[in-house]
């Protein structure tokens, strides 16, 4: 059963909940949603029901998702009460689209950060409820997931022992990549790199050793950039306190979905950071999603590798 880790939705109560409160400062009109400061897109069946969302996973070549929401229902910056309402709703219309078929279908939970004290309840309740892992932005609205105000938060994760899916969000502001769309085609990946890097550096990981991090499209620059954080340990004080090898955290902690848009990219990332920290991902319904990824991983790899990659892994990770 292939199975992918990097899958969308937008729930219908969470629909609503938007075209009710202005605090969200988005609109939903003609089937599309507009949030302030983001592109708008389409309200597709694979958003918003389960039955579009497995007829598009069958469409991929795929079995099975584990379901996150839209980052664009974050909503980080508004209230925390009007955080926990959104995110309380999301939850629960994730449960309610996953029940349609729970042998396909599982979801991740989302979470207020903007008050992470009331994360370890809210991850108590989704864990009851269903929820196999977490999903949580890289930047939360301008604070780092580094910070000790997060330690509620990793905490409560490493107690449930829930995934934690990083997406970027909040991405910080770089002029250069205004045009071009390239705050997600470059900035995406980069924000992904410092966050996890942040956490490494900062001793999270050491401190909640038994944290597992999912890595979107394909860990950022992560895998090909790792080695001079390395290197930089070696030479500067500002580093002299932190973790000697960001590589020690592959394997055991840390793991990438196959999304590089690039035969051999995707060789590279299976041949450096080990088969067994790969996972199938492919960022769908979104436009930038991968969507040949299971013929690309079939083209690029063996078939038992490519199994462990598509099936085995996404299995064993959320423990479907």
């Amino acid at each position: 059963m292939k199975i992918d880790t990097h899958n969308h939705a937008i729930p219908p109560a969470s629909i609503e909940l938007l075209k009710r409160n202005s605090v969200y400062n988005s609109q939903v009109r003609d089937n599309r949603i507009y949030n302030d400061g983001q592109p708008a897109f389409d309200l597709i069946p694979a958003f918003v029901t389960a039955e579009g969302k497995l007829a598009e996973l069958r469409k991929f070549g795929l079995d099975a998702a584990i379901v996150s929401s839209s980052p664009s229902l974050f909503y980080y910056e508004v209230d925390a009460d009007a955080g926990q309402a959104m995110a309380e709703t999301v939850n629960q219309g994730l449960a309610e689209m996953c029940a349609a078929d729970t042998s396909l279908l599982h979801w991740m939970a989302t979470v207020p950060m903007q008050d992470p004290q009331r994360a370890p309840a809210m991850l108590d309740s989704a864990k009851a409820a269903g929820a196999v892992g977490v999903e949580v932005g890289t930047c939360i609205a301008g604070a780092r997931l580094d910070e000790p105000r997060f330690e509620p938060f990793w905490a409560a994760v490493d107690r449930l022992g829930l995934p934690v899916m990083l997406h970027p969000a909040y991405n910080e502001p770089n002029g250069g990549l205004g045009p071009y769309y390239f705050q997600n085609v470059i900035g995406n990946q980069l924000e992904t790199t410092i966050t996890v890097e942040r956490l490494i550096a900062s001793g999270l990981l050491d401190r909640h050793p038994t944290v597992q991090l999912l890595l979107v499209h394909s860990g950022g620059y992560f895998p090909y950039q790792a080695g001079r954080y390395r290197h930089a340990r070696t030479v500067r004080e500002e580093l002299a306190s932190s973790p000697a090898d960001p590589w020690s955290y592959v394997g055991r902690q840390l793991h990438f979905d196959v999304i590089t848009h690039d035969r051999q990219a995707l060789q590279y990332l299976i041949s450096r950071v080990g088969a067994e920290s790969v996972v199938m991902g492919t960022d769908l319904p979104f436009d930038m999603a991968m969507t040949d990824a299971v013929q690309v991983l079939a083209e690029v790899t063996d078939a038992a590798t490519a199994e462990r990659i598509a099936e085995t892994n996404p299995a064993a990770l959320f423990g479907v």
